[in-house]
């Protein structure tokens, strides 16, 4: 085996040359150290098995409520490399699969949801078509785009050569302002609904 070559190609890696594979590179191992960290956390609390468990569950919860691809990021950007499948792609399995996970704990391990405040928030979201789904919504939008701006980020060398980016930038704020404010207003109308306020 070729030591030296190997070591020329990983120098040479455009991972390490580009400057957007680059950064994509960087936020994947960050990314990456995050999930191990929280699972080693949860794992101490919880045991092992439901250690995954819970982390899976929270992956699934910035999976479908959030309008940023990063939860799906860690399985989109393996997948682009091994087999240059595009990411926008790979995403619909990412929420298909946090999907089936949901699916799963609520036939047969529903007291998952009970293990952080995030999680019990998530239960509530999922059980709540109206008007907690809108959140939902509203991130596979912003998801979707980001997704595509991911995507970008990997077909060209340099930040400035981000066509799409530049073109669509500001619709993705106001689809990520639109969520802000969804939440914000669902989440009012919810305590004050608790606390038997009407309004």
């Amino acid at each position: 085996m070729d030591l030296d070559g190997l070591k020329t190609d990983i120098r040479k890696s455009e991972y390490l040359i580009h400057e957007t594979k680059r950064s994509t590179l960087m936020k994947f191992v960050f990314l990456f150290s995050i999930v191990v960290l929280y699972f080693v956390f949860v794992s101490f609390q919880y045991g092992i098995e439901q250690g995954l468990m819970v982390t899976l569950m929270t992956w699934s919860f910035f999976v479908f409520c959030t309008p940023i691809a990063d939860a799906g990021f860690l399985l989109d950007f393996p997948v682009r490399l091994a087999t240059k499948v595009r990411m926008v792609y790979s995403e619909t399995l990412v929420w298909t699969a946090a999907f089936a996970i949901n699916i799963y704990s609520l036939l047969f391990n529903p007291a998952v949801y009970s293990a952080t405040p995030i999680l019990a928030m998530f239960r509530h979201i999922l059980l709540n078509p109206v008007p907690f789904w809108l959140i939902i919504g509203i991130s596979a939008v912003g998801t979707f785009i980001s997704v595509h701006f991911g995507d970008e980020m990997i077909d060209v060398a340099r930040h400035r050569e981000r066509k799409k980016y530049s073109r669509h930038k500001n619709k993705y704020r106001m689809v990520v302002a639109v969520f802000l404010i969804s939440v914000a207003v669902i989440f009012y109308y919810s305590v004050m609904s608790t606390l038997g306020i009407s309004i």
